[in-house]
């Protein structure tokens, strides 16, 4: 029996609730920074966050993740987990710090907000990789041993 089977659907899991929090998060942020006619770097970071986290819910969504097995998926995810919450850190504390206009303000905490879901879904993610390795992104070494019998 595969491990994959007995595991609850990505979509009823913790990680695609953090996901889809940071995923809504990230928008409002961008559609504050689009209203407030921000400057363009606040709203391409925001932009591009919420894509590449759009990216992975539909890779994790639809098992892309185990029909591409030649990438390790779940070391991108910290990876991009890592590296967005720097600039959206940066992001934020620049909004906050040099205009006061209100749009951009709230964009700066909803970035904000964005950077300590990123953290949590980084760390669940990471925590995953360190306990179980083998369960749900190795390929079964258990089929692997049958076929070679």
């Amino acid at each position: 029996m595969e491990s994959s089977e007995s595991e609850s659907p990505f979509c009823f899991s913790l990680n695609c609730l953090l996901k889809t929090l940071r995923l809504v998060v990230t928008v409002l942020s961008m559609i504050f920074f689009i209203m407030a006619q921000a400057p363009e770097p606040f709203i391409v970071v925001t932009g591009f966050e919420a894509t590449v986290v759009l990216f992975f819910i539909i890779l994790y969504t639809f098992k892309l993740d185990q029909m591409m097995k030649w990438l390790f998926w779940p070391l991108f995810d910290v990876i991009n987990s890592m590296v967005a919450t720097l600039f959206m850190i940066i992001v934020s504390i620049l909004a906050m710090i040099t205009d006061t206009k209100t749009y951009i303000l709230l964009g700066g905490v909803c970035g904000l907000l964005a950077v300590v879901c990123t953290i949590a879904d980084g760390a669940l993610i990471y925590r995953k990789l360190r306990r179980r390795p083998s369960e749900p992104y190795e390929k079964d070494t258990s089929r692997d041993e049958s076929e070679e019998s």
